[in-house]
């Protein structure tokens, strides 16, 4: 249950009955409550109080609408969580209120543990909300999309802040669809460039013939076609950075002229005489393993090694369960507001995303979420809206072959059932690391030497997670 210690929760509602009994009640909970008799009062208490956590505020009331209410406690902060109480009769316009931002709605008259369990979960939704903000913030001051409260986004985070105003080189490196860019840009936006360019080039879109004019620019004439000049995408992020995406498929050709660029701090135009003095911070990145790609001669170990000064590691998703969730709720939040829809994820869609192995990472995350906010009648979205099959749910069964070959790894089985079993529980208890040791039989000590030992996470400090 939420700590309610520090809730403040703002009541309205013209029964004075009901409003006494509600101030008894969550007061009693643990929250501090203010109780307002009418839709002025609950608007004033809005404009000049600080932000509530929740909102119960009843629909219909002699001196106004639960929907000015709504509107203006959304107004003064979007993490503030808003429970609307009705009789039946209004149901409709209840429902209407969700899709404005309301976390719920109640029928009167309810009963008291349902009132408490609704506004229980509301306030977990604001942590949320509240908690993707701060990383937001901590990134650049803007909505990058780097959210995420496991050990690994942390580190990243921390290395981002160090490394920011560095002009040396970053090589970015990370599965598809972990969000490489993203982190280019976290890079751009804390550095002391970020009032310059930020440029971002595919190297595996651009044609290769085209590639050299295309980065280091051309002279007119420089070749059939060049009907005048062009600087280069180097030359446009003079001052700021340059984001080298797939850097993997860039020609061998072009690492050697990448390579002087990196060395000299100049460019020299297709069809030009002279080198061009640039101030550039080159930031690149990956999927492929470019130590192999040297020893097999695809890339070159200069260039890799001037690239590789400081080096930046996305793990993927299936490695931080614990950040699906938050990522799911800040996912939801974009699209709903993208698309002009109000919905929530049912606790079962929660538990059936902390369970799903997401080999495509946050971009295949992001495409459920989308498809889910688009086709869901709301306004919950429950495990079938997002796609849930029952084969999808991660399992250990079958985990040995039909028949042993020669030479079988024991260890090494037994490790990769030990580490599945660690996820699983992981998942199913929604990312937080006390609660999964507590299913296991085990210590959150022992659990989180687990964890660490297969390099999940899990080797930061005693706390937990709840």
């Amino acid at each position: 249950m939420t700590n309610a210690s520090s809730t403040r929760i703002l009541v309205c509602d013209d029964e004075r009955g009901l409003r006494e009994m509600l101030r008894v009640l969550l007061r009693r909970a643990g929250h501090d409550v203010t109780a307002v008799e009418g839709v002025r009062e609950a608007l004033a208490r809005l404009k000049s109080d600080e932000p509530y956590d929740a909102v119960v505020t009843d629909l219909m009331m002699p001196d106004g609408s639960g929907f000015d209410v709504l509107a203006a406690a959304r107004e003064r902060s979007e993490t503030t969580q808003v429970v609307v109480i009705t009789a039946f009769a209004a149901t409709e316009r209840a429902v209407e209120a969700m899709r404005l931002g309301a976390y719920d709605f109640l029928e009167k008259p309810f009963k008291n543990d349902v009132l408490l369990a609704t506004l229980d979960k509301a306030l977990e939704k604001r942590a949320i909300v509240a908690e993707n903000r701060v990383l937001r913030d901590r990134v650049s001051g803007k909505d990058t999309g780097l959210i995420g409260v496991s050990a690994g986004m942390d580190r990243l985070r921390a290395l981002i802040a160090r490394a920011a105003d560095a002009p040396t080189s970053v090589l970015i490196t990370g599965e598809s669809g972990t969000g490489k860019e993203l982190v280019a840009r976290a890079l751009h936006t804390q550095s002391n460039r970020k009032d310059k360019g930020f440029v971002t080039v595919n190297c595996g879109a651009l044609p290769e013939q085209l590639m050299e004019s295309e980065l280091f620019g051309h002279e007119k004439g420089a070749f059939t076609g060049a009907a005048g000049k062009k600087d280069g995408l180097f030359r446009a992020a003079d001052g700021g950075t340059i984001f080298l995406d797939e850097i993997g498929e860039l020609p061998l050709p072009l690492q050697v002229k990448l390579l002087r660029t990196l060395q000299e701090r100049k460019v020299r135009p297709v069809g030009g005489e002279k080198e061009i003095p640039i101030d550039v911070r080159v930031v690149a990145a990956t999927n492929r393993d470019l130590e192999r790609e040297v020893k097999e001669g695809r890339f070159r170990e200069d260039l890799f090694y001037r690239l590789n000064v400081i080096r930046l590691l996305l793990p993927p998703l299936r490695e931080r369960p614990e950040d699906i969730r938050p990522l799911a709720e800040h996912l939801l939040q974009k699209h709903c507001a993208y698309q002009h829809r109000t919905l929530r994820f049912s606790d079962e869609s929660l538990r059936w995303l902390a369970a799903q192995p997401f080999p495509g990472n946050v971009r295949e995350l992001e495409n459920v979420v989308e498809r889910a906010v688009a086709l869901s009648p709301g306004p919950s979205i429950d495990p079938e809206d997002l796609g849930a099959r029952p084969v999808d749910v991660p399992s250990v069964s079958h985990a040995l072959p039909a028949d042993l070959p020669e030479g079988f790894d024991l260890d090494a089985h037994l490790a990769e059932i030990e580490k599945k079993v660690l996820l699983l529980a992981l998942a199913q208890q929604g990312g937080v690391r006390k609660r999964a040791a507590k299913l296991l039989g085990m210590t959150f000590r022992s659990y989180r030497y687990r964890l660490a030992k297969y390099g999940l996470g899990g080797d930061e400090g005693d706390e937990g997670d709840d």
